[in-house]
């Protein structure tokens, strides 16, 4: 079996070179002698499969992508179509699903991570019922503060509007803030709404502060500008000092950590999170190419999962050095 190539998006104002977020992978998959192909990611979300695809040679084999975010019902067409041209994605439609939506990973990642649950939703059937909203609040206890997200992505930086929910108790104020979080979402909203529970992390100051958990960053989840991470850098969620907590990004291969860095809003931080319970928790997911986000516990008492994602579609802190992973990738 050949070698497995990866895919890159293409820059839309020149096909024939990577997008410029992607262009520092794509170069250094080059020096590390690895083969590259580039996929149209704005035919892919208008619905033409075959022509985001038609760069890929025919008959090249197994594939890893590198891109922008993909909706879960774009991915498996794309990967019909790369399966047309005599090529296979080495993670699935399923797997894809499993590790980029939240209810796909949450029942593995259950106690390590916030509680959590949610109301599936299309984009055009509007906000979530009362009743559906009180039956949610009780599912998490009914009380205490609470994070609004979609299946992919949250409004972090529309923080008090569409994001945090104070008092879950207060279900005229939950009603509101998923009210607007819908209605900002809009056609980009990902699977449907849910509600995570608030906590608290330790800060790099030294300071208790709070994350939501949202690997994807803020915006809308999926669409043209929504990328692994579409957000601007900062702190999430609230805090005294504006200092981000002390969070940790690893990369996952077939159960191994193969890259442990920083999240890429605060790339200059550093971290060395405990993987031990993680580990046999990502090999029960069985997805190969995964990322977890960790935070450390403002208690001192551990790490925390705050967010599970695929590993194509989440980003690299700058200034990282990624030939390992890619040598990794391309050795798969």
């Amino acid at each position: 079996m050949p070698a497995p190539a990866i895919l890159f998006p293409a820059d839309p104002l020149n096909p024939r070179r990577p997008d410029p977020h992607f262009a520092w992978e794509a170069r250094t998959l080059r020096e590390l002698g690895g083969e590259q192909y580039l996929v149209d990611h704005d035919a892919l979300l208008a619905g033409d499969a075959a022509e985001a695809v038609r760069q890929v040679r025919k008959d090249c084999g197994p594939l890893w992508y590198r891109g922008w975010m993909i909706p879960a019902a774009d991915y498996a067409a794309f990967e019909r179509a790369l399966a047309d041209r005599g090529a296979n994605l080495l993670t699935s439609a399923a797997g894809y699903a499993s590790a980029h939506e939240l209810p796909g990973w949450y029942d593995v990642f259950e106690g390590a991570t916030p509680p959590s649950t949610w109301i599936p939703l299309s984009p055009a059937a509007g906000r979530p019922g009362a009743e559906q909203l009180a039956a949610a609040v009780e599912r998490l206890g009914g009380h205490g503060p609470a994070i609004v997200k979609d299946y992919v992505k949250s409004r972090k930086h529309e923080w008090d509007e569409a994001c945090y929910v104070p008092e879950l108790s207060d279900l005229a104020s939950v009603g509101r803030v998923v009210e607007r979080f819908v209605e900002l979402q809009g056609e980009f909203l990902a699977g449907g709404v849910v509600l995570r529970r608030y906590e608290e992390f330790a800060r790099a100051g030294g300071d208790a502060g709070t994350t939501d958990g949202l690997v994807n960053g803020a915006g809308g989840g999926g669409g043209p500008a929504g990328g692994p991470e579409d957000g601007p850098a900062g702190a999430r969620g609230r805090g005294g000092n504006g200092e981000r907590p002390v969070e940790a990004r690893v990369w996952w291969l077939d159960g191994e950590p193969v890259l442990v860095g920083p999240h890429p809003d605060a790339p200059g931080q550093t971290a060395e999170p405990d993987l031990t319970g993680v580990r046999p928790l990502v090999r029960a997911l069985g997805c190969r190419f995964v990322t977890t986000d960790l935070a450390s516990r403002a208690d001192g008492s551990g790490w925390r999962v705050v967010e599970v994602g695929d590993g194509q579609v989440s980003d690299l802190p700058r200034g990282i050095d990624a030939s390992g992973l890619l040598t990794s990738l391309i050795a798969a």
